[in-house]
């Protein structure tokens, strides 16, 4: 009898936690050349850039794992030639100029071990930050055949895209 509540119990409780939606859910943004996944962070609060995710320092541009972004042809990526394929994204922030730097390397955790796979950056390019018109809660990037948008809080980055 014991041992029959105690499954029924570890049955109950597995299913909860299951049902819990994820802090920083999955999302995937697509068009028609470009499909990007990255986990999505939400402000809470939050003092973002500058502190949440310091300037200068290279950030993974998203959650948990690193951002994923697909290019179905080969396309010119803020000024530097990138032939299709997927590439982790990373970016390092800075109140006047952010740098958004596309990786060969895969299937990365944040950006904890950026540095040992620095050397396969396939495109490293600068771009002005803007400032939004309202704070955006959660961190959103949108792929557009034009552009890939990198929008948080009170601040977003355009890298332009030339097919």
């Amino acid at each position: 009898m014991k041992k029959s509540i105690f499954v029924f119990f570890a049955l109950i409780s597995s299913f909860a936690f299951a049902q819990k939606p994820a802090a920083s859910p999955a999302i995937t943004t697509e068009s028609a050349n470009v499909k990007i996944t990255y986990g999505q962070p939400s402000k809470k609060d939050r003092e973002i850039f500058g502190k949440l995710v310091p300037y200068g320092e290279v950030w993974r541009t998203g959650a948990n794992g690193a951002t994923e972004v697909t290019f179905k042809k080969d396309v010119n990526f803020g000024g530097a030639a990138v032939k299709a394929g997927t590439y982790s994204l990373f970016t390092i922030p800075a109140k006047d100029e952010w740098t958004v730097i596309l990786n060969s390397e895969l299937k990365q955790w944040g950006a904890y071990g950026y540095d040992k796979v620095k050397d396969k950056n396939v495109a490293s390019v600068k771009v002005k930050p803007l400032n939004n018109e309202a704070s955006l809660e959660k961190l959103t990037i949108t792929a557009e055949d034009t552009q890939i948008t990198i929008s948080w809080d009170m601040t977003s980055v355009k890298v332009p895209l030339k097919w």
